[in-house]
């Protein structure tokens, strides 16, 4: 469906930034994606993108088998900007030195010279604050090039081919810290790169479901829907496009929080018109999770096992479904699947990776191009009510991967009710929607306590709420005191079984947002 817009390619060199990058593009209204370094430039014509993007990277250029760049992606067939290891792989490839250095992490204040193409708008004579975050670097521009732009210890910060649309900044415009990023990423996709701004969410569905129409034709198809943003959106999303075909499967799989299945059931109802079937599977997953305890092994039971009762489901409904809705995003795919460059695989989300190889349904994943943030836009774009798009992700593995270790149902009825108790209180704070995130963990381990006197010995809860604008990256978030002592006072005193709560401060990287 993409091809209909212009759309900028990634290589991805290995950067903890790289999906930045494709934020940031993305907010321009383009369409992009990432792609490892090897892809061939056979298969780069055919995609047929107006830019390309080479991100920055660990390595460097000097390193043995590192990632490298086809010289013939540097010959002006596509408009290309280098970003830090970007820029260092086009300065060597043609025919420039690239020096090891001081490794320079932090701010810098960086002087632009030519203040034409990618630096449109800005002013030579007033400094700008750049985010820089490397080893080597450029002193020279290579044959054919001139600097553009310099710091104090840079003195090609930035530099362009002199006829053709090659360009590389040795720092980086898509984080935040660099104040005007946005703008040069914009004078590159615009100005440099031509592209056109109509990747909008109105654009996404109307192709979306026209797509949807082609692949399902006749067939009848189901969608595991758990309440939450991506799976409520990719249902409305084919129900445009299917219609009565669709058959809406929510599953009790008894890892669900408080209340779930009565809220999840009284508000889809009440809100989308689409034929819904609830089962309670409760015995059979758990059963399928009995002595598990290792995340990607609980993870591929879980996915494996939602199969299974779609299948079951499909069969006893007399729909021989043909498809299977799911609400995959972009962040599931980049943390599931190597990209087969630099990156590696994080975790297997159970709807990516955790499928079983003998599975009778062809997939329907209409959200798998998409961040969060877009996910909720195309929900607005659908009309679907706030309570539906506002809310906060659940994984679909549920309670089964912040019970850390066994899961039992004495273990998820504990994290149950402190998990509730969490939420309950960050809503009375007023606080719920500024956080992107929050959900209670029972960790493996207990503590020794006093309760009225007397010595226990029970379990810790930790609790964790992030700010995020789409999961690739997140910030703890910073509770006021009062709120964290109020929620852990609630849980020790309320929920049997608890005697210690601890708050998570991790970012993204290098932790995750959930535990396992």
């Amino acid at each position: 469906m993409s091809q209909t817009h212009d759309r900028v390619l990634i290589l991805d060199y290995g950067s903890q930034y790289t999906q930045l990058i494709a934020r940031r593009i993305r907010e321009e209204r383009v369409f992009c994606e990432i792609h490892p370094p090897t892809r061939s430039l056979e298969w780069i014509r055919e995609w047929a993108p107006k830019g390309i993007v080479l991100s920055g990277g660990p390595a460097s250029v000097y390193d043995p088998d590192v990632p490298g760049v086809d010289p013939a992606l540097l010959t002006g067939e596509f408009p290309v900007l280098g970003i830090c290891y970007g820029m260092q792989l086009m300065a060597h490839h043609s025919g420039g030195k690239v020096h090891p250095g001081t490794r320079e992490y932090g701010r810098a204040d960086l002087t632009v010279r030519d203040a034409a193409d990618l630096f449109e708008g800005f002013d030579p004579a007033e400094s700008t604050r750049v985010w820089c975050s490397h080893g080597d670097h450029v002193d020279t521009p290579p044959p054919g090039f001139v600097a553009l732009a310099s710091t104090a210890t840079l003195p090609v910060a930035a530099f362009r081919h002199e006829t053709l649309p090659l360009y590389g900044v040795q720092f980086h415009p898509e984080v935040a810290h660099t104040v005007r990023g946005e703008e040069i990423l914009s004078n590159f996709l615009f100005r440099i790169a031509g592209c056109e701004p109509t990747w909008t969410p109105g654009a996404f569905v109307g192709e979306s479901v026209a797509a949807i129409a082609e692949t399902a034709g006749d067939a009848q198809v189901i969608c595991g829907l758990s309440g939450g943003v991506d799976s409520s959106v990719a249902a409305v999303l084919v129900h445009r496009a299917v219609g009565d075909r669709l058959t809406c499967i929510f599953v009790d799989n008894g890892l669900l929080r408080k209340n779930e299945r009565e809220t999840v059931e009284r508000t889809f109802r009440r809100h989308m018109g689409i034929r819904l079937v609830v089962v309670d599977a409760r015995e059979e997953f758990l059963s399928a999770l009995a002595g598990v305890s290792e995340p990607e092994a609980k993870r591929k039971a879980i996915g494996n096992t939602f199969i299974r009762v779609f299948e079951r489901v499909s069969r006893d409904e007399g729909n021989d479904a043909k498809f299977l809705v799911q609400g995959t995003l972009y962040p599931d795919v980049i943390e599931s699947v190597s990209t087969g460059g630099p990156s590696v695989t994080i975790k297997t989300h159970h709807n990516v990776g955790g499928l079983p190889d003998d599975m009778p349904f062809g997939l329907i994943e209409p959200l798998r191009e998409l961040f969060k943030d877009e996910v909720r836009n195309v929900g607005r774009e659908l009309g679907l009510p706030e309570e539906f798009v506002g809310r906060h992700p659940f994984p679909g593995p549920g309670l089964g991967i912040r019970v850390l270790g066994e899961i039992t149902e004495e273990r998820l009825a504990v994290l149950r009710e402190a998990d509730s108790i969490y939420l309950e209180e960050i809503r009375a704070a007023g606080l719920y929607d500024e956080i992107w995130q929050a959900f209670a963990v029972l960790l493996p381990v207990k503590s020794v306590g006093v309760m009225g006197d007397g010595r226990t010995y029970e379990n810790v809860v930790a609790l964790r709420a992030v700010t995020s604008r789409d999961g690739m990256t997140a910030d703890w978030y910073p509770f006021p005191h009062d709120v964290l002592g109020r929620i852990s006072t609630r849980i020790i005193n309320e929920v049997k079984g608890v005697n210690r709560v601890t708050y998570d401060i991790s970012s993204k990287p290098p932790a995750t947002i959930e535990w396992e």
